[in-house]
């Protein structure tokens, strides 16, 4: 059986994430944990904050009509590809985080950015200090105990805690052995939340969808049968 690269985000950044594996001639398997839409929310004063903090391009994506009245608010954004999106949408990004939303809050206090309003999917992590608005969610996608068992002996890619919980929740709950499996994360925060029995389970050195990408073509080459040296 030939080892896949499991991609597991939500689109549209499962199509952005198998796009960068099969440049790297990865093969792949499309496998959404869950599927992000928009809510409902109130758009608040933006002269009540200093930022705007972006942990996700789904806020970007599915904030709306209501994204343009913060539109005058700098953006302290987890990650390229989110500072991506908040360019791509007309948004001045002000700085841009290697580590988790915790550290980037910290940095952009440490910056000047005392008052931050984060746009959020409605299950995220709580932040000290800092206003939080739910603009999407991600709902839980229906998968069948066919697809799920095969997952066995593949490579399962991480972007955050709840995909992590959800996909050792699942594999559990049909029988699959964790230790056939290894594990790249977008961070060691979504490695924790992975949990313990895994083949291997790397986190890289920072949320970036590209080095999450090497990371899978490292563990599929670790993986492969050793050549025949009589052929």
């Amino acid at each position: 059986m030939s080892t896949h690269a499991l991609v597991l985000r939500p689109q549209p950044g499962a199509s952005a994430t198998v796009a960068r594996l099969t440049a790297l001639d990865v093969p792949t398997r499309c496998c959404p944990l869950f599927v992000a839409s928009p809510v409902a929310w109130r758009v608040p004063d933006p002269l009540d904050y200093d930022a705007l903090l972006l942990t996700s391009a789904n806020a970007v994506r599915h904030a709306g009509p209501g994204l343009r009245v913060l539109a005058g608010l700098p953006v302290v954004a987890v990650g390229e590809a989110t500072a991506m999106a908040a360019r791509d949408a007309g948004l001045d990004v002000a700085l841009t985080g290697h580590g988790g939303a915790v550290e980037l809050a910290a940095a952009a206090g440490g910056g000047g950015f005392a008052r931050l309003l984060h746009l959020a999917g409605r299950d995220r992590v709580s932040l000290p200090d800092v206003d939080q608005l739910a603009v999407y969610a991600s709902e839980p996608s229906d998968l069948d105990d066919r697809v799920v068992r095969g997952w066995a002996g593949q490579v399962a890619l991480f972007h955050s805690a709840r995909a992590a919980r959800r996909f050792a929740e699942l594999i559990d709950r049909f029988g699959v052995e964790r230790g056939g499996i290894d594990v790249a994360a977008i961070s060691s925060a979504v490695a924790e939340a992975a949990g313990p029995g895994w083949r291997s389970c790397t986190a890289v050195a920072r949320p970036d969808d590209a080095l999450l990408a090497m990371s899978a073509r490292q563990l599929i080459d670790r993986s492969a049968p050793p050549l025949d040296k009589r052929a």
